[in-house]
């Protein structure tokens, strides 16, 4: 048992402090010591012959539970033996940090902003600039860059697979359209005009940044997983290790197969929103598929195609290199993966929405 006395707000402890004596009533001396009720307590260790492991834990619990009603505790003339055991087996004195003041509004800004400058775009450029130099290497020495038809395996998974939605949406939007300005057209009896504004919307803007925005999400999302499940299951450090370049077995068959699909998936977004548009101006403005084609003829130009295959290889290259960007840098476990993938789909479309803007400006 342990063997103790106070006097004069002094613990004395003598003979052995051991996990036996604890066992046999080191809670009788802690619920006394819970009542104490004097400002500090002086261990005195001078009696001490012996203590182990748990005499050392029941010191720190004892010291822990008085400095949190507030009272401080000195121990004091502990042998040499007994001195080194408690300096062996005690935990490090933390030092409490001071707390900092929480930054200003504006001080958080320009942390952003530097960093956003400093270490975000420096990396993505630096990507951009090793994904460009690999994807046009590969153009001309493909052999053991990567596996045999994965080009013709992601054009299947980025193109053909993404044909029905793009499809669907493009002649909901085109439906939507031309039914929101069917009834303002008809009011000033320009009803012939409804073929300018969904032949130009289409193929200059809609076609394009629709088709992005849904391969963003579905392909985008999907680059950005998969590369961030590779990471964070070492297969980018394996494919390293067997002197594999990761970028240009992973990522450049999803930059070619993007690119090489882009601009098919745009004209069809063109074609079925159009579509569209024709549907609703011949039920509600009564104009015939023959009158619509031969407007179109006359409104649409050769430039107006062009631009928007030229935004779709802008954005194919947007959306590939932002979901890598984020699959190489992902931090932490699986459950990282997730809200990587979400900033890669929120950081494309935004990259392609600004794109667009820019390309827009430029040409018009």
């Amino acid at each position: 048992m342990i063997h103790y006395r106070f006097d004069n707000h002094t613990l004395y402890l003598t003979e052995n402090l051991t996990l036996h004596a604890i066992d046999n009533n080191g809670r009788k001396l802690v619920q006394e010591l819970k009542s104490y009720s004097g400002d500090n307590l002086v261990i005195d260790l001078s009696q001490l012959q012996y203590l182990d492991t748990a005499g050392v834990t029941f010191l720190n619990v004892v010291r822990k539970i008085l400095s949190k009603r507030g009272i401080s505790v000195k121990i004091i003339n502990a042998s040499d033996n007994v001195d080194k055991i408690i300096q062996t087996f005690s935990a490090p004195a933390r030092e409490e940090s001071d707390k900092t003041q929480t930054p200003a509004f504006i001080e958080e800004i320009g942390a952003h902003t530097y960093r956003l400058f400093k270490h975000i775009m420096r990396d993505y450029l630096y990507l951009m600039a090793d994904l460009f130099y690999w994807s046009v290497v590969d153009l001309f020495h493909r052999k053991g860059a990567h596996r045999k038809g994965e080009f013709i395996n992601q054009s299947v998974q980025i193109g053909v697979n993404a044909v029905p939605i793009i499809g669907l949406i493009s002649l909901l939007i085109g439906l939507v359209l031309a039914l929101q300005s069917a009834a303002q057209l008809r009011q000033f009896g320009a009803n012939i005009f409804m073929v300018d504004l969904i032949v130009i919307a289409m193929t200059r803007e809609m076609g394009p940044l629709l088709t992005a925005i849904m391969i963003a999400g579905r392909s985008g999302s999907a680059i950005t997983s998969e590369v961030a499940t590779m990471v964070v299951t070492e297969e980018i450090d394996a494919l390293k290790s067997m002197a594999l370049n990761p970028m240009r077995y992973v990522i450049v068959p999803k930059m070619h197969a993007s690119i090489f699909t882009m601009p098919f998936l745009t004209i069809m977004a063109d074609l079925f929103g159009i579509v569209g548009g024709m549907i609703i101006s011949y039920f509600y403005l009564d104009l015939s598929a023959i009158v619509f084609y031969n407007r179109m003829t006359e409104v649409l130009y050769i430039k107006d195609m062009l631009t928007g295959i030229l935004k779709s290889l802008v954005f194919a290259t947007l959306i590939v290199q932002t979901g890598s960007y984020y699959g190489f840098h992902v931090q932490g476990g699986s459950e990282a993966v997730g809200r990587y993938t979400t900033a890669s789909v929120v950081t494309s479309i935004f990259l392609v929405i600004l794109a667009d803007s820019i390309i827009g400006l430029i040409f018009y």
